[in-house]
């Protein structure tokens, strides 16, 4: 059969739908994934056909990544400035895209999902990376700007759900675009492509490990949760520096430090910071800066840094990880079994971090609280207390067994029959 998978966002957001791609293709479907140009080197060398998808833009602008990551204005700039500027082409480029095609499946935010299928009739499944997809008021959780509803969690859930009745009256504004685009497709403008109606009615994919979520009686009805998707790329064996092969082999296990793949574009001083806090703790310590920016300072024989390292390969070598909550970041951390600090930005990864810290594997620090200081001081907790790592220990156990890929395939699959 011939399926689109289409995303948009980070690796954190494309990589989950590559694992999914792979393991179709071994099953021996064609597919094409219909992404941002900046992607088709590397979807191709997967082996999948390349279909561009409107917006496209450069991952490595720095000052976008800074807009997009900030904790208060990111979602929003995300869809004032990128999203719903682009919707006609998104839509054209998918239209396209889906010709000829028996099955549409995609990620969060294609808001031109819902119109494409309307006017095709193409069966289409969407999918959630991260329980803050779900707004949940029986398993509520922390959005961006709204960091105070962690300690507010005990609230019954018509609290909560009067809280996303202010947030959707909140930005409701936002969605003129929307409207006026569905009104000249000639289809209903009254659409809610970002609380309500962007799940489709065949099935929607859940692709996180229970470890931070377990369905709830709020969820979209015909919801399957899988378990997380991993996509370990086969050369990454070849892509682990040799330096950091015999860094890792030569000592204890290190803290690592990464700010995944979006992140990282606006690091500031984490790198500098955390090297100092490896030194007060006396631990060796392995940095991850990012391809795209210079070696931070600190460096030495115990403190080695490298712009990339395949996380599957180092992080289950960690005494403890320190990243920015990243649901893809966050899985990797997950099924490595060890403690870890999250600093979260924006988006999903304050309510990533903070699902973690309640499932006793991890603490969290404020991105303007993170000094070296402090962050030496979480990291000996830590690192000393026994509770973590068994905890880690546990969640590695439940991700283990979930094989999320497969489930995936699975229920894809069973919707091409029908």
């Amino acid at each position: 059969m011939k399926i689109v998978l289409s995303t948009f966002g980070s690796l954190g957001d494309l990589h989950p739908k590559i694992a999914i791609g792979l393991e179709l293709q071994k099953r021996g479907h064609l597919i094409t994934f219909a992404a941002m140009e900046f992607y088709r080197e590397k979807i191709e060398s997967a082996g999948f056909t390349f279909a561009p998808m409107r917006p496209h833009f450069d991952m490595e602008d720095r000052g976008l990544a800074v807009e997009l990551m900030d904790m208060k204005k990111g979602p929003e700039t995300m869809m004032k400035k990128i999203l719903f500027p682009n919707l006609r082409g998104m839509y054209d480029d998918l239209m396209t895209a889906v010709e000829g095609q028996d099955l549409l499946v995609t990620g969060e935010i294609i808001y031109a999902a819902k119109s494409v299928v309307e006017k095709t009739g193409i069966k289409w499944i969407s999918t959630s990376l991260a329980p803050i997809s779900f707004f949940s008021a029986s398993d509520p959780s922390i959005y961006p700007t709204a960091e105070f509803l962690d300690h507010l969690r005990f609230m019954p859930a018509f609290f909560h759900r009067a809280v996303f009745s202010l947030a959707r009256m909140t930005i409701n504004g936002w969605l003129d675009p929307y409207r006026q685009f569905r009104r000249d497709l000639g289809l209903d403008e009254d659409h809610d492509p970002i609380f309500f109606g962007k799940n489709s009615d065949l099935l929607h994919l859940a692709l996180f490990s229970k470890v931070l979520a377990r369905p709830q009686p709020d969820w979209h009805r015909l919801t399957l949760q899988t378990g997380f998707c991993f996509y370990d790329r086969s050369d990454d064996a070849a892509n682990m520096p040799n330096e950091l092969k015999d860094f890792l082999g030569a000592g204890d296990a290190p803290i690592i430090f990464t700010l995944g793949s979006a992140a990282v574009m606006d690091a500031r001083d984490f790198f500098e910071e955390s090297a100092k806090a490896a030194q007060m703790l006396g631990r060796r310590a392995v940095l991850l800066y990012g391809e795209y920016n210079d070696p931070p300072k600190g460096l030495g024989e115990n403190i080695a840094g490298f712009p990339y390292a395949p996380f599957s390969l180092v992080f289950p070598r960690a005494a403890a990880i320190v990243h920015q909550g990243g649901v893809g970041t966050t899985a990797q951390v997950l099924r490595a079994g060890v403690p870890h600090l999250i600093m979260p930005y924006g988006h999903d990864q304050p309510d990533n971090a903070a699902r973690c810290r309640r499932a006793g594997v991890a603490e969290v620090i404020g991105r303007d609280d993170y000094t070296a200081g402090r962050a030496a001081g979480i990291l000996k907790t830590l690192l000393s207390a026994p509770g973590y790592r068994t905890k880690a220990g546990e969640a590695k156990r439940i991700i283990d067994a979930e094989g999320g890929t497969k489930i995936a395939c699975d229920a894809i699959e069973d919707i091409l029959k029908k």
